[in-house]
């Protein structure tokens, strides 16, 4: 079973941390470096991971390993130099782990000047297994929107917490890892009268223009001793969906009509968006193509992950009509994504994807934001998800699974050809969750393509309003458990007090 590493060793150097958070004036002026805003560990392998930290100044960024907390005879690995180039942080992969081991990292920052060394910061994971456990899981998606940032008073990002309190394996976030296109103000007025504070910092003034104030995004999110807790104690798979960069972009969009908005080129935000995203996530690099995100992750024979990007590779948002398809997934990602699902020898395939399928995402009066764009045949980018299922149904790949969020509610969707117009496919489960910490909606209106079916939903009533605040409690995350005796998948979605809303168990093909 994994480890819960104890709240202590998670926010070691708390009080350092702490400070440069809110003084980095001082932190910089500091004898010795600071680690700014804790340890996070991703994109975890059955032999390796990647570790991230960011020092307050150029230094050396060097990780210990070991196998025990008491770091009896640690690994050292190789230093890394960090600097202004990508805002003082470093990710470092890590090799040669024994499997199915829990390691235990600390992360310590030379001065580059005169060596000084910062208080180690220290960090947890578990390696992927070799042969069979059992393996448990959580998924969300959705941190710091609407205006909802970080209220200390209110305890900050509790969810955190509550997906802490499993000691899952690893986290997969679903996307809208920030909120770079939403501004927070100091106080907003609830319905009760009571008053919610955000923490603030310069850049959160703004919608997010610059790479600075890209990277300013993600770091502020570190503010939050829930999310840093976690991040030291829980490996982070992220994805990316629009609010990286602004809401509902596409590569080729200009923001004329947003005065918010200097720079108005949706592909030079990006660009911004995407350097900051890889700097400050422990995903690991792709050489041929820096800024990508999907990718395998491989968590033993019981499981293989594929993160999709609905994102990057899209035509213009549109009426989503076109009788010929338009452009999505990307020709390379869906020829990628078609080769690893019939490589792959797991039990279960999850496709982590940033939007549902069947769930209908507006962009504007007449503009559709994902692939759904009403009842009837498939149109427009609902080529690409039918080309895909039908290719699974014919290739013989079984168990897969969807896991998203995005729509800012909890559902459990089931597709079924008997219910569809599209009807070449075999029928699969699609779950969604979140959010993390940001505003409530809901519900999306359906779209019968694929034939999905509404099992379970939870989601503010008419009279509730929309944009419920995290204090209202509808917050969710989903947790999945495979057992190794049977390969029985039991999927859970939960909200922010850790109750059990509705679960199911999926037996394997």
């Amino acid at each position: 079973m994994p480890i819960k590493i104890s709240r202590r060793q998670a926010l070691a150097g708390s009080a350092a941390i702490a400070s440069s958070l809110f003084m980095p004036g001082l932190s910089r002026a500091a004898s010795r470096p600071v680690l700014t805003h804790g340890v996070q560990s991703g994109d975890v392998a059955h032999d390796g991971a990647v570790i991230w930290a960011r020092a307050d100044r150029e230094a050396d960024m060097m990780v210990e390993w070991a196998t025990t907390e008491s770091f009896a005879n640690p690994h050292k690995v190789q230093s890394l130099s960090v600097g202004q180039a990508t805002d003082y942080t470093g990710k470092m992969a890590l090799s040669g782990l024994p499997s199915d081991q829990d390691i235990f990292f600390r992360v310590t920052m030379n001065d580059l000047g005169d060596g000084t060394a910062s208080e180690p910061v220290t960090g947890h994971f578990r390696t992927a297994p070799g042969g069979l456990r059992d393996i448990s899981f959580v998924w969300s998606g959705d941190t710091a929107g609407q205006g909802w940032g970080i209220d200390e008073d209110r305890g900050g990002m509790t969810t955190y917490a509550a997906m802490a309190g499993h000691n899952p394996d690893f986290m997969i976030h679903s996307g809208d890892t920030i909120y770079a296109d939403g501004p927070l103000q100091p106080e907003v007025e609830l319905k009760d009268g009571s008053i919610w504070k955000n923490v603030m910092v310069e850049e959160k003034t703004k919608v997010a223009e610059t790479l600075q104030e890209y990277r300013a995004q993600y770091l502020y999110n570190m503010l939050d001793k829930n999310v840093r807790a976690f991040n030291a104690a829980v490996p982070v798979l992220y994805q990316w969906d629009d609010h990286e960069v602004t809401n509902n972009w596409y590569p080729d969009e200009m923001l004329s009509a947003d005065d918010r908005y200097t720079e108005k080129s949706a592909r030079k935000l990006f660009a911004r968006s995407a350097r900051a995203f890889h700097e400050m996530y422990p995903i690991r690099a792709n050489l041929t193509e820096p800024n990508r995100v999907y990718r395998k992750v491989a968590y033993g024979p019981l499981l293989d992950m594929f993160f999709i990007d609905m994102r990057t590779y899209r035509g213009d948002n549109s009426a989503n009509d076109q009788p010929e398809g338009a452009a999505f997934l990307g020709a390379e990602q869906l020829a990628w994504l078609k080769r690893e699902l019939t490589a792959s020898t797991a039990t279960w395939k999850v496709i982590a994807a940033d939007m549902p399928i069947g769930m209908i995402v507006r962009d504007g009066d007449s503009a559709f934001e994902n692939m759904a764009n009403g009842d009837g045949p498939v149109l427009g980018r609902e080529f690409d998800i039918a080309e895909l299922l039908s290719f699974i149904k014919h290739a013989g790949v079984t168990n897969t699974v969807w896991l998203t969020a995005d729509v800012h509610y909890t559902a459990a969707h089931h597709y079924s050809p008997d219910r569809a117009q599209f009807q070449d496919f075999d029928p699969f489960w699609e779950f969604v969750s979140g959010p993390l910490h940001a505003g409530t909606f809901g519900p999306n209106d359906y779209d019968n393509t694929f034939g999905p079916e509404v099992v379970f939903a939870k989601h503010p009533t008419d009279a509730m309003g929309v944009n419920l605040p995290p204090s209202d409690g509808y917050q969710f995350f989903g947790k999945v458990d495979i057992a190794a005796d049977t390969g029985v998948m039991t999927v859970s979605l939960m909200d922010s007090a850790d109750a059990v809303l509705w679960s199911t168990e999926i037996e394997p093909a």
